[in-house]
């Protein structure tokens, strides 16, 4: 069997941001969005999601390129001097490791963004962080020890198998996608010991906002079996504020609703959800 879970990131960033995600889900394939709890637009966001009760929503925790729930003196080992947090994840992630002190402030940070989604009054569907800083094992565990008590039940671990985009077109494999894979496969087993669902393959990686209709179609008909996560970046606008150099958000919310990509998903007999729809499908061995 086949199943997929087709996610937006970026929920609550910008009014272009919700405007895609409610126009994808009511008129295309999307099922799934993540929340920017301290997004510019996230009243907006939430106010729309209230209103699409089969979209299922989650958090999408922000650690890097942006600013934090919590004020900045309480977390000041985590942000620069503008209360931003520090833009090097490398670092970040080595003073994670080594200072019990940063380890609470990153505690706090994590556990008032999912504060902050449960005040939306929203059910938590699903949990996955920006640029994937949850790869990181501190911020895993923590996202095991928190999400528990907020009901979590769905993860994202962006385990992306080029075999399936290189039958598609050339792909290469750089040289921080080596050394994220091993990282994306253990975070993927720890998520699902812990009794989250965790989709057996993602895709959105290689062709991170890029991901036309052309590409889309292409991987939907070359989806392989288990459950599939494909998650991408629309916008109504591609220079909204925020918004990421190059990508082609417009064309990204294109291919969600391409007749094209809705007609191979019918015609492989696809099963479309959210993480909640598939919870307890998919188990370790």
């Amino acid at each position: 069997m086949r199943s997929l879970i087709v996610t937006a990131d970026d929920f609550g960033a910008a009014v272009a941001v919700n405007e895609a995600v409610e126009q994808a889900h009511s008129k295309g394939i999307l099922t799934a969005a993540s929340l920017m709890v301290s997004g510019e637009a996230v009243e907006d966001a939430v106010v729309r999601a209230q209103r699409l009760p089969r979209l299922g929503v989650g958090l999408h925790l922000v650690l890097v390129d942006g600013r934090p729930v919590l004020p900045p003196d309480k977390v000041p080992d985590l942000v620069d001097e503008e209360g931003r947090f520090r833009a090097n994840m490398a670092l970040a992630g080595m003073r994670f490791f080594l200072s019990p002190c940063i380890r609470r402030q990153l505690a706090a940070e994590i556990e008032a963004q999912f504060d902050a989604f449960e005040e939306t009054g929203l059910e938590l569907d699903h949990v996955n962080a920006h640029k994937h800083f949850h790869l990181h094992p501190t911020i895993a565990g923590l996202i095991v020890e928190i999400g528990r008590h907020y009901r979590l039940r769905g993860a994202r671990a962006p385990v992306e198998p080029k075999t399936v985009l290189r039958a598609i077109e050339p792909v290469r494999s750089s040289l921080a996608d080596r050394v994220a894979e091993p990282w994306a496969a253990r975070a993927r087993d720890r998520l699902r010991r812990a009794g989250l669902t965790v989709p057996d393959q993602v895709f959105g990686l290689a062709w991170s906002g890029a991901m036309t209709a052309q590409r889309l179609r292409a991987i939907i008909a070359n989806l392989p079996e288990g459950l599939s996560e494909i998650y991408l970046h629309p916008a109504t606008d591609d220079r909204f504020s925020g918004h990421a150099e190059g990508y082609l958000y417009r064309a990204e919310l294109a291919a969600l609703m391409d007749a094209g990509v809705i007609a191979e998903v019918a015609a492989g007999s696809i099963r479309l959800g959210h993480f909640a729809d598939f919870m307890g499908e998919w188990e370790v061995a």
